[in-house]
């Protein structure tokens, strides 16, 4: 993964932030750190135990895939697995790894927990993403829960 710069004018345009006003995604500008990956870069791992183990990333542009149990939910930028953070896995086995050339952005828990004391729209995305990810981990369904462009 290698440092890129987020564009205000593009970022507008990425389903996860289309409700923010400029001045919005401009604080989310200053406040994540967007990277370019290529195919198969590992975002988060569950055995990682660093520091931002607990931060949110969010699928901007591309592809990734959440490998599960032997089962692999792959998501697009405007699907339910569109974000991730290692919380909903609950101390479940996963990567999240990309499936093409992909833009990804991490916000740190402290930041995302300001953005949403803030009143940022997010509630709809992270309503869909907690409700995909708790039918990965937690209903032993997971074949049936393809991913979604």
């Amino acid at each position: 993964m290698k440092p890129s710069i987020t564009y205000l004018h593009l970022l507008r345009h990425t389903p996860f932030f289309t409700a923010l006003s400029s001045d919005q995604l401009q604080w989310v500008i200053d406040h994540s750190q967007e990277w370019e990956t290529e195919n198969g870069s590992v975002i988060v791992r569950s055995d990682q135990a660093n520091a931002s183990a607990a931060d949110y990333w969010i699928l901007l542009d591309g592809g990734w895939q959440l490998e599960h149990a032997g089962h692999g939910f792959p998501s697009g930028h405007a699907a339910p697995g569109k974000w991730f953070n290692l919380r909903e896995a609950q101390g479940s086995d996963c990567v999240l790894s990309t499936t093409e050339h992909s833009y990804v952005m991490r916000i740190t828990e402290a930041d995302m927990q300001v953005m949403l004391e803030k009143g940022f729209a997010f509630g709809h995305h992270l309503g869909s993403g907690h409700a995909y990810y708790g039918s990965i981990f937690h209903d032993n369904v997971p074949a049936s829960r393809p991913g979604v462009r």
